[in-house]
Order: C-alpha cells, then structure tokens, then sequence
C-alpha cells in the first residue's frame, strides 16, 4: 500500500499554545486555530521562517488582503475563517500529500540522479563538505526523518538551499532566503503574527499569473528567474528534490532521497521580508547577521521606512501605512522577529533567530528614529574609546618602554593575540542588549533627553567596567601600574569625548 500524508491534517508544524506547551498540527488546524497559539517554533530558525512564508501564502491565497479596508475587517475578526480557508484547501488537497504518486508536495523527480542518504535535507545535519558546528552525524543509511520532520526540511531547504556543486553541469544556487535576514512583525499570537505580515496583495502592482506552486501544472514553467509574484517567491522553488518513503519498525521513515537544481532566482530580486541598503557601485545589499555584532546594533537602518536608498521589510512600512489609516494604534508596542543563518559558501556558520521591541511611533515620527540614532552612535564612539585605551594597556604591557622615543613597539601579532584574549569589545556590547531594548522602549514614553542621559551613564558605566575587569588581574608591577594609569587617562579623556554631557 502506497504510503501518504496529508499535509492539511496529519500533525507537522510545530506550534506553542497558550498554555506554553508545544505541539504539531496540520496546516489547516495550525490556521485555523492560530488565534489560540502564540508561535510557530520550529526546530531551527529556518524551518520557523519557512513554514511562515508557507502560511502567509496560502493566507494570501485566500484572503488578500487586497485594501486597508479588507486588512482591517480581517484584523477585527480575530481568526481567520474556517469555511474560506477549507473552500480553498479541498480544492488543492491532492497537492498537500507528501507522498503523493505524481505530485509530492514541494517536490519533483530528476532522472539524472540517484538516491543518496538523507543528510543533505537538513541543513543542522552535517554532510559532504558542510561540517555544520556542533552536529556529529556521518553520512549513513541509518538515518532517518519521521514524515513530519521531512516536510519540515524539505520546505526549509527550498527556501534556505545554499548554492554548490551538484554533479551535474548545472550547479546549485541560494535559495530565495539563503543570503540576508529575514523579519516578521510578531502579534500576541500566531492569527496576529500571520496578519501583521499579511501586506495588502497584490502590493500596488497587476500580478494575474501569480500562485503558489502547488497550483502549477509545472512548478518550472514557464521558465524564469524573476518571480511571478510574492506566491511565486514564497513558493519558490530551488531544489528538485524527491523523497523515498519506507516502513520501518511498523512505521514510515524517509531515509533517502534525491536532489537537483532547479530555478535560480536573479540576485537582484528584493525579498519583502528583507532590508536592503542603496549601494551606489554594487546596487542593493542585504542586512546580514554577523558573528560577535548583534542586530540590535542595526535598528535605525530597519526604521528609515521614508529615506532614500532604504529599503526595510516590507511589514514595517505596512504597519506605518495601517497606523495612519487608523486600523492599527500609533501607542501600542510589537515585537519583531529576525531569522537567518550565515555561512560561507556552502557551509552554514550557524543560525540565529533574535526578538526586538517595535514601538510603532518609531515607524511615523522620524524625530524618534533621529534620537535612536543618536544614542547608537553614542555607543559606537564610546566602543572606539574604549578599544583605544585598552590598545594602549596592551601595547605597554608587552613593551613598557614603547611611549618613550627610545622604546620598541611590540609585535603586531602579539599585540593582536593579546587584545583578542581580553575580547573588551565582546563585552561591551553583550552588555549594552537589554539597556538598549530598555532605553527604545522607553524613549517614546519619557522625555527624550532622559532617556538618553540614562543610556549616557549606562554606556559610561560598561565602559569602565570592560576596562577594570583588564586592570583587576594585572598585579601591581610597577610597569603594568604604569600601564593601567596611561591607559585610564585615555579612556577617561575619551569618554568627555564621546559623552559631553556626562561628568567624570
């Protein structure tokens, strides 16, 4: 008997209820009960991006919305409408089996391969020349995936496929959300998420042969490498992949597959749900997660929702358009969801996923986004300061000669080795999180100039604490006394610097 599973009902997508506990649905069930759910919580943070640009197809399938009127009686009601959603559905049941005979979903054959194990599928499994961090799987047949947790890697991997080798004279390339980071505005539950994200369709242009690919009589036809629309994109689809099913123990199991480029999307298509800045020479760039930077750092480039050479996710400035059509409260605060991975080339470095506060005002009044701005670059001058000063501590503590004109300056790889051992930077800013989620907050509440003084003192107060807990374990050599004095002097001289308005 051929196996099957319907994804409309059999339970996949991983959802955390009310009552905190967490618990897999089918697609229809995690919609239409999304009122009564605070989150998607996917094993990854790929797989939580993927499965909400799933949804929000079908959603926009759906429901549009296709004005600010539409949005705001969709908004009211609370939930989304059982009746439409299962109109729409058992209409396309046949292509939500992922084990369907002649149109698995998300899924198609490629005759030029073969079937290989199952590692490549997950981006957290480690395989090939993809020696993911922390993960000590080895490529074997023993491996195996539950149906649920395969159509949770397969919709991930056609979004988040990274570009390669394939074996064949066509090679592998990014899927639509391989680069960059991806945003989702977050509400008090999964309906409000899902709405909140759900930008009025079609986004100000005629898009009439746009749909999600399971509507497709050829999911690659016509041939193209720009998008039909946002269903297409969010559909889109990067891999030929097939999965084998089998029983095992009673049950079934994928344990293989089989895997081939398919559509390679233009490089200069811009993703709704990433940022982008205005590059004279190279044209738009992504906003990217990088090791040791938090995003947080990144916040005022996310809200120049009206600056030329920006382009923020498009869910921000939708929720700025619905505050002033009056569906949205300019005072109420959201939170944002950012989701992504780095890599290099065809290896994944790590995946990260980080929750930011979205006070709204801060999407229609550019005096807010003008002060935040302000209090960054606060930080930033104070980080310059700081790594000056403690530059200076290390450079005489390895030649406590090198400010006299007879001196040797020490060598730059042990000044380097010595400057990376004490990681100042590293701790400054893992510091400065919660403050700045603090201070954002509150600046649209207090009077401007007193949160900004409280972020004042704040940044003054980290900034000496990184440099004493240098100077703490330096002893009391006559030297490194000498060191720590000049040292200090710097950073305090620094400080009236950075901080005018702050007394030593």
């Amino acid at each position: 008997m051929r196996p099957t599973f319907d994804l409309l009902e059999s339970p996949w997508i991983p959802c955390i209820g009310a009552d905190g506990r967490l618990v897999e649905l089918g697609l229809r069930d995690a919609l239409v009960q999304a009122h009564e759910l605070r989150e998607i919580h996917g094993e990854s943070p790929l797989v939580t991006a993927a499965l909400h640009r799933l949804l929000l197809a079908v959603l926009h399938r759906v429901f549009g919305p296709a004005s600010y009127k539409e949005w705001g009686r969709l908004w009211e009601t609370g939930r989304w409408d059982p009746a439409r959603l299962d109109d729409y559905l058992d209409r396309w049941r046949d292509r939500f089996d992922l084990f369907h005979p002649e149109r698995p979903f998300y899924q198609a054959p490629d005759d030029r391969v073969r079937p290989k194990p199952l590692n490549r599928l997950v981006h957290e499994i480690a395989h090939g020349n993809n020696t993911t961090l922390f993960d000590h799987h080895i490529e074997e047949k023993n491996f195996a995936l539950t149906p649920a947790q395969a159509a949770r890697a397969l919709v991930a991997l056609q979004c988040f496929g990274l570009a390669g080798l394939s074996g064949l004279p066509q090679k592998y390339t990014d899927g639509p959300c391989a680069r960059g980071v991806l945003f989702l505005v977050q509400g008090e539950n999964l309906f409000q998420t899902l709405a909140l994200n759900l930008v009025r369709y079609p986004d100000g242009t005629d898009q009439p042969d746009d749909r999600p690919v399971w509507e497709a009589s050829d999911p690659f036809l016509p041939e193209r490498t720009r998008p039909l629309g946002r269903l297409d994109l969010f559909t889109w689809q990067n891999r030929r992949i097939l999965l084998y099913p089998e029983e095992m123990d009673g049950s079934t199991v994928v344990r293989q597959m089989t895997e081939a480029p398919a559509l390679r999307l233009d490089a200069d298509v811009l993703d709704p749900m990433k940022h982008y800045s205005r590059d004279e020479r190279r044209g738009p760039r992504l906003l990217r997660f990088h090791e040791g930077r938090a995003l947080w750092r990144d916040s005022v480039a996310l809200l120049q929702l009206r600056t030329p050479g920006y382009h923020p996710p498009r869910a921000f400035s939708w929720l700025a358009e619905l505050v002033d059509e009056g569906c949205l409260d300019l005072y109420q605060t959201r939170r944002y969801l950012a989701l992504g991975m780095d890599s290099d080339q065809a290896k994944v470095r790590y995946y990260r996923m980080e929750r930011m506060p979205l006070p709204l005002r801060y999407l229609t009044q550019q005096e807010l986004v003008d002060s935040l701005k302000e209090a960054l670059q606060m930080a930033e001058d104070v980080s310059r300061q700081l790594w000056g000063a403690t530059r200076t501590l290390a450079t005489l503590i390895l030649s406590p000669q090198a400010d006299t004109g007879e001196g040797h300056q020490p060598e730059q790889q042990d000044l380097d080795g010595l400057m990376s051992r004490w990681a100042v930077d590293r701790f400054y800013w893992s510091r400065l999180e919660l403050p700045f989620r603090e201070m954002m907050e509150s600046l649209p509440e207090e009077k401007g100039e007193e949160a900004l003084e409280t972020w004042r003192k704040t940044l003054r107060q980290t900034a000496w604490q990184a440099f004493n807990r240098l100077t703490n374990d330096l002893g009391y050599d006559p030297h490194a006394l000498k060191a720590v004095v000049r040292a200090r002097g710097q950073l305090a001289a620094g400080l009236k610097k950075a901080l005018p308005s702050q007394r030593d």
